[in-house]
């Protein structure tokens, strides 16, 4: 590629193309700014998740919320013991059993590897999804140390037909705040990977508030009238006004 076309290629992407040279290496500022991009990245991980600030968001937004824990006790296990964020803690699994109803959808916001990714992009995505849903809404569950599949254990207590996760996923060196949205039908322990759909990089920079809602409602409710979610759930929703293009959900591995 000729350098004038890289140099433009770069005026669309966040990555890290035409960076330049110094001797055998890539320019100071270059290397100061993937040094930062770095800390950036290492620092969303271990960021603690504000349960409090979120239950006053929601609140604020006349949503009402649960504070949960899942089953590892602290970030450091967290992170070394993914089976453990997969499932709830026995106080947490009391609590939802309390409340336990026949729920349409059950909302989970849980911090995975990017609470910085939660505290910016969950509420205002929830409270624009929901707007347009006239449903038997769940106390949105806030999830401490939770993965991907701890929404099915609490879709399956909470009697739910359906469990939406709002999660941080892994933050890469452009994207430390990137959010993830997961669906899957009739939850339950023990739902596989290719039973859920996922929408990802919601966010300013990526997709759109209002285009990951409009997607996310429109699987919603195919969801709801095919019963089922995964692979066999179609993406074929026009695209959105006034958001960004839809891209199409991908299937990742847990967060």
């Amino acid at each position: 590629m000729k350098e004038g076309s890289m140099r433009r290629l770069g005026d669309y992407t966040m990555a890290r193309v035409d960076l330049g040279r110094a001797g055998h290496s890539v320019p100071t500022r270059a290397l100061l700014e993937f040094q930062l991009a770095h800390a950036r990245a290492r620092d969303a991980v271990h960021l603690p998740l504000a349960v409090n600030s979120l239950v006053l968001e929601l609140k604020q937004k006349n949503i009402a919320s649960i504070p949960l824990t899942s089953a590892a006790r602290d970030r450091d296990e967290y992170l070394k013991r993914p089976d453990l964020g997969r499932c709830l803690s026995s106080e947490s699994r009391e609590r939802l059993t309390a409340i336990r109803a026949e729920y349409d959808a059950a909302f989970a916001i849980a911090d995975g590897l990017s609470a910085l990714a939660v505290h910016r992009h969950a509420v205002p995505l929830l409270e624009l999804l929901l707007r347009g849903l006239d449903w038997r809404i769940a106390p949105v569950a806030i999830v401490e140390q939770g993965r991907v599949a701890i929404g099915d254990e609490i879709g399956e207590t909470l009697g739910a037909r359906m469990v939406v996760v709002l999660i941080g996923e892994r933050p890469g060196l452009s994207s430390p705040d990137s959010l993830g949205a997961y669906l899957t039908w009739q939850p339950r322990s023990g739902r596989t990977d290719a039973e859920r759909n996922c929408i990802s990089n919601i966010r300013p920079e990526g997709l759109s508030y209002a285009a990951a809602a409009h997607k996310l409602r429109f699987l919603m409710n195919e969801s709801r009238r095919l019963r089922l979610s995964g692979v066999q759930l179609k993406e074929d929703a026009a695209p959105s006004l006034g958001g960004n293009p839809v891209t199409h959900s991908e299937l990742f591995g847990d967060r």
